[in-house]
């Protein structure tokens, strides 16, 4: 099958406007190339050769949907051929703009296990190809031959963003680390305040917060443009096995989640949406990388025990009961955070002492006591779960995050120490799945336990996993006896 033909003239638009900027720097200004006019000049033929291209490319696009796989055939110079068996595939994407959405084009993204990119794009097909591919993609990865397009299966809605979600998510999206950052450092590098000030204490205690207000109301005002942009009209429903979403005002994205492809699932809220008692789902799968934009996210943001509920019914864990690590842990936080702050108020008072740079440098010695603050908060919001079929993790402050991993998806688990937690007894329990980023350390972990506690973690861990995958194995095959039997009697009509 071939790609839709506007997606000849649209691929080539594309090429162009991806170059105009070059093209504005280096013609408008020049006059070799008469300013304007070879600039538009210059412009019109880029389309045109571009469009060249991509004819050739158009015609030397092939794909095709096997009941086994799809393959793919693509190259105008350098030809690739590419079989992607369906049972791999892990998420089917489409996505549109603005000018795709007008012209009746979408662009479509397979995902694989394991992949760290995408691992096939079709650009672009029409939006009634892009719905059919997704559709029997997901029916053939379920076996389901008697799922038509003419009879598709049910949707459940289980979550629409409402208007209130979305203005809350703009304001909740805002890193609150820019206040206190702009407030200390604002005063020290910027020359202005001494020359706007006779004294530099005004400057800190007048302009420094004024100037961290409006870069947090400007923080607001983007987060909730781009909130009200990437998840206006956000619904999530189910569908047999899958998790559909659907996003987006100007881009947008839809897209499926196999359940049975699910990883983790992580629970997030940052200070704001802890006190207002909301927080977002996001559901990993095996083939998204840290970065893809999809599936990733399950629910922008929801009520708290309306997001747990989400969690739950896609897996079933218990109540939780986080177990904390031990206060020799906080004692080290304390200790960190001290000597980082003893030095930014040796620095500053060096500064203020051995340089011309003057102003009230005895402000940061607030920063001593900040850090006991700061060791307690980080030791309080960690934290871990050990249940029967899975293992839950807590950490984070700013954005507290809670992982839940289930047995069976564990890869490996291991526990490790750096030099300083050698000194107090510690390590940290790191639990890896098939969707987390080893390279990124964005491995579910627990942060200093006791040694002995991270040891025997790391042995009930591995032991639960053995466990659930000989289980998980035994119920495979019963079913695939039952299949057999089932099938049996149909064709004999006798029972078996």
């Amino acid at each position: 099958m071939k790609l839709d033909s506007l997606s000849i003239p649209v691929r080539a638009g594309e090429s162009v406007v991806r170059l105009a900027w070059i093209l504005v720097f280096a013609l408008i200004g020049s006059p070799t190339f008469g300013g304007v006019s070879g600039f538009v000049t210059v412009v019109v033929g880029g389309f045109v050769i571009a469009l060249a291209y991509q004819l050739v490319y158009y015609q030397r696009f092939d794909y095709e949907l096997t009941e086994e796989t799809l393959d793919i055939a693509s190259g105008v110079i350098s030809r690739r051929n590419r079989e992607i068996p369906i049972g791999r595939v892990q998420n089917v994407d489409i996505s549109r703009n603005v000018v795709q959405r007008a012209l009746g084009v979408a662009q479509i993204n397979l995902e694989t296990a394991g992949g760290s990119s995408t691992e096939a794009s079709l650009r672009y097909v029409s939006f009634e190809e892009a719905k059919r591919l997704q559709s029997e993609i997901g029916r053939l990865k379920r076996g389901d031959a008697s799922e038509t397009m003419t009879e598709p299966s049910p949707e459940r809605e289980l979550f629409a963003v409402t208007r209130k979600e979305l203005v809350l998510l703009g304001i909740i999206g805002i890193d609150l680390r820019l206040l206190s950052i702009v407030t200390v450092v604002l005063p020290v590098i910027s020359p202005s305040l001494r020359e706007r000030f006779g004294d530099p204490l005004v400057g800190l205690a007048v302009t420094a917060p004024l100037a961290a207000a409006a870069i947090v109301a400007l923080a607001a005002l983007v987060s909730g443009v781009l909130a009200l942009t990437n998840y206006y009209g956000f619904r999530l429903a189910r569908r047999n096995d899958e998790l559909l979403y659907e996003r987006g005002l100007f881009q947008r994205f839809s897209g499926t989640i196999p359940l049975e492809k699910v990883q983790t699932l992580t629970v997030s809220e940052n200070v704001i949406a802890r006190a207002l008692g909301y927080a977002s789902l996001a559901v990993e799968t095996a083939g998204y990388a840290p970065s893809d934009e999809g599936s990733q996210s399950a629910v922008p943001l929801a009520d708290r025990r309306r997001v747990f509920d989400l969690a739950r019914s896609i897996e079933s864990f218990d109540d939780i009961s986080f177990e904390r690590p031990p206060k020799r842990a906080r004692e080290r936080y304390i200790v960190r955070y001290g000597i980082v702050a003893s030095l930014a108020i040796a620095v500053s008072f060096a500064a203020d002492r051995y340089t011309g740079l003057t102003f009230a440098w005895y402000v940061t010695l607030a920063l001593l006591p900040l850090a006991v603050v700061a060791a307690h908060l980080k030791w309080v919001n960690l934290g871990y779960d050990v249940q029967s079929e899975y293992v839950v993790l807590r950490e984070g402050f700013w954005t507290r995050t809670i992982t839940v991993v289930p047995y069976y998806r564990v890869q490996t688990v291991l526990d490790s120490q750096t030099i300083f937690q050698r000194g107090r007894r510690l390590s940290s329990l790191v639990v890896d799945t098939a969707g987390s980023s080893g390279i990124t350390n964005r491995q579910p972990r627990a942060l200093d336990v006791d040694d002995d506690r991270a040891a025997e973690l790391r042995e009930t861990v591995a032991d639960r996993l053995q466990e659930t995958v000989r289980r998980r194995r035994s119920q495979r095959r019963k079913e695939r006896l039952r299949s057999i039997e089932a099938e049996l009697h149909e064709t004999s009509g006798e029972p078996v």
